[in-house]
């Protein structure tokens, strides 16, 4: 498994993507700097989909869009799951239901 990297600052990424789209290889470029030229590939191919020129996978917005979504939806998950248990509690304590009638 490769070694974990910070996120490169978003101005060096879109430098990058301009010295590419300027005629420079991202295998030169990864000589010269440490990404490798499959890091920088990727970065093009994302400025294309944020521009609008790719329509073969999600924007740098709809891919923040979809992790605040599923953050959202884990969240609420958890929160129906508590009340959940929290209501079958308060059902048997208050004796709505016999303890049997109950999985939790």
């Amino acid at each position: 498994m490769g070694k974990h990297h910070e996120p490169y600052p978003a101005e060096f990424r879109a430098q990058m993507v301009e010295l590419v789209k300027s005629g420079r290889t991202p295998e030169e470029l990864a000589r010269e700097f440490e990404p490798t030229a499959q890091t920088i590939i990727n970065w093009v191919v994302q400025a294309d989909r944020d521009a609008g020129v790719r329509h073969d996978g999600l924007t740098t917005a709809e891919r923040q869009e979809l992790t605040r979504l599923r953050r959202e939806n884990r969240q609420l998950k958890m929160e129906r799951d508590i009340l959940s248990h929290a209501a079958a509690w308060f059902a048997r304590e208050t004796g709505a239901v016999s303890p049997k009638d109950t999985d939790s």
